[in-house]
Order: structure tokens, then C-alpha cells, then sequence
């Protein structure tokens, strides 16, 4: 959730806009499930297109910006062929990536630090679990952006079969916030990757942030 700004112009980000609706927001697992799913169903939807390789090579960058829902039905317009991520309330797309300079007007101006939404009633669940270290205290935005780099990874390297049957059941991502000790210890069990995020905003650099744990069936 870098602020473009601290980037190099040239290199590629990947957008993802979240739908923030204050009048009857999403719950914050809401808003983090929609976002690491956005992020990935961008990628499954032209996963041949060489800006997915060059962006991938680099840092998995990502923004994560906030619209009001009439913002977010313009980003649509904008970008009718991308699919929509919704769990419960929350609503996200992600788009393919873009050179940090040259992000279309209506994507610069939507915010990006700052967002956060309202703490869970009740635990988010699924086979595919996102695990989040708690004791960083992140903004929902920052949580965000950490999720769906933590996503990423596990589908880039989990078994074929893992994916497709993820897939298949139309891809529901939980999430988990656990406290660093736990946080640690359940990490030497992930499915995936366990990010490290490179301290550009709210936390230190080289913070462990997030993985994935896959449940077995």
C-alpha cells in the first residue's frame, strides 16, 4: 500500500479499488477476503499478459485505494472487463498492472492511506485462510495489501490441483488475525510464502505480515 509517490515512476503496480460504503459498510474480513481475491482473479483473467511477468519479478506491488460507491461504479465503467470480487458486503476489482506514473486520473485520485472499516462480528472462514499479524495494529488498507500479496504467492506456488479445486468452489478466502507469537508459530505450517513487507508505510521494514494456511479437506 507504497504511496506512488515513493515509487520509481517506471515500475508496474497493480490497482485494486475497494468499494467503502459508509453508510452500511462491510465488515473489515470482509473488505480484506474481497481485496486478496480481487487481486488474483485479475491475474487468472489474462495471466498470458507479459506486464503479470514483469510486475511479478519485481515486488508484487500493490495499491489499494477506497471509493465511494458512485467512484466505484465510474472505475467499473472504466474497466468493464474486470470482474467484480464480493464477500458479503464488501465489493473490490483489481486491475492488471501499470506503470506507477501512469495510472488513469480516476484511479490517482482515489485515496489510498487511511481506509478502514468496521472489526468483524464473526469469523471469516474458508478451506484457503489468509493469516494476519495482529500485533502490527495495520489499517484495514495496509491489512489489505498485505493480504492479497499473500494470496498471490500461495497461487503462484501451490499445486495445479490445489488452485483448481479452490477455484471450483468459486474461491472463498478466510481470514485470521492472530497475535505475533502465534502469528510465528503457525507460520512454519503456511501453504505458502510468508510475506515480509519492505516498510514504506506504518510498519518497519522487513515485517513479517501475512500468509496463507490451507485447511485439509
Amino acid at each position: 500500500m507504497t504511496e506512488l509517490r515513493d515509487r520509481d515512476p517506471g515500475e508496474l503496480v497493480q490497482p485494486i479499488i475497494l468499494r467503502i460504503d459508509k453508510e452500511d459498510p462491510s465488515s473489515e474480513d470482509e473488505g480484506l477476503s474481497a481485496v486478496a481475491r480481487a487481486a488474483v482473479i485479475a491475474y487468472l483473467q489474462d495471466p498470458q499478459n507479459p506486464d503479470w511477468q514483469q510486475w511479478a519479478s519485481q515486488a508484487f506491488a500493490k495499491s489499494v485505494r477506497r471509493a465511494n460507491p458512485k467512484m466505484f461504479a465510474k472505475v467499473l465503467e472504466m474497466f468493464p472487463e474486470q470482474m467484480v470480487s464480493e464477500v458479503g458486503k464488501a465489493q473490490a476489482v483489481g486491475l492488471p498492472p501499470l506503470p506507477a506514473a501512469d495510472l488513469p486520473k480516476l484511479i490517482a485520485k482515489l485515496q489510498v492511506s487511511g481506509t478502514q472499516l468496521p472489526k468483524a462480528d464473526e469469523v471469516l472462514d474458508a478451506k484457503i485462510n489468509i493469516v494476519l499479524n495482529k500485533s502490527l495494529d495495520m489499517s484495514t488498507g495496509k491489512a489489505a495489501a498485505q493480504a492479497a500479496h499473500a494470496l498471490f504467492a500461495w497461487l503462484t506456488e501451490a499445486p495445479a490441483e490445489s488452485v483448481e479445486a479452490w477455484l471450483q468452489s468459486h474461491a472463498p478466502v478466510g481470514i485470521r488475525h492472530l497475535p505475533r507469537k502465534d502469528f510465528e508459530q503457525l507460520s512454519r505450517q503456511a501453504a505458502g510464502p510468508v510475506i515480509q513487507d519492505a516498510g514504506r508505510t506504518e510498519i518497519e521494514p522487513g515485517s513479517v505480515t501475512a500468509f496463507v494456511m490451507s485447511k485439509a479437506s
